[in-house]
């Protein structure tokens, strides 16, 4: 029980961090004056929150649905992070939806080449690749990554029996 407090702690930190990320950028957009980027990055939002639809389930039905939200909420992340740059950062709270959804070796490929593609839309998006560019999304992968796979070991050792 006690383990459960952190977890979810964590889980809603990631969820309010997807959100706030997309809000910014929306409301950017907005700002800017692109109303259908805007409405892509909010269309892609009510995607991310269909998540709970079948988080809780079991079963290899619950675990399509997964994939196919994974896949969509990919897809619509690539599309508005070739838009605008402010959509690009929203890949690293999805780094989390790949460690929790996929097989740890499918999530490995994902989380490489989401944050691969991350690095050369920001490089696309600021007309070079530069040091930080390159090393921030990397440093950051890396640490989401070992924070997941905790999250998955403390959850897994508090599911079993004493």
């Amino acid at each position: 029980m006690m383990m459960d407090v952190p977890l979810r702690l964590l889980r809603w930190a990631v969820h309010a961090t997807a959100g706030g990320l997309l809000a910014m950028a929306v409301i950017t957009m907005l700002r800017e004056e692109r109303a259908a980027v805007a409405a892509g990055g909010a269309l892609l939002g009510l995607v991310y929150a269909a998540a709970p639809v079948f988080r809780r389930r079991e079963g290899p039905r619950y675990v399509r649905l997964a994939h196919v939200w994974l896949g969509l909420v990919t897809a619509g992340w690539a599309v508005l992070a070739v838009a605008a740059a402010p959509f690009v950062w929203l890949a690293f709270p999805l780094l989390f939806a790949y460690l929790r959804v996929l097989p740890l070796w499918a999530a490995m490929f994902g989380v490489t080449v989401l944050t691969s593609s991350a690095i050369i839309a920001a490089a696309w998006h600021a007309g070079e690749l530069t040091v930080p560019l390159l090393v921030g999304p990397g440093v950051a992968a890396v640490v989401v990554t070992l924070l997941a796979l905790a999250c998955e070991a403390m959850s897994t050792a508090h599911e079993r029996p004493s």
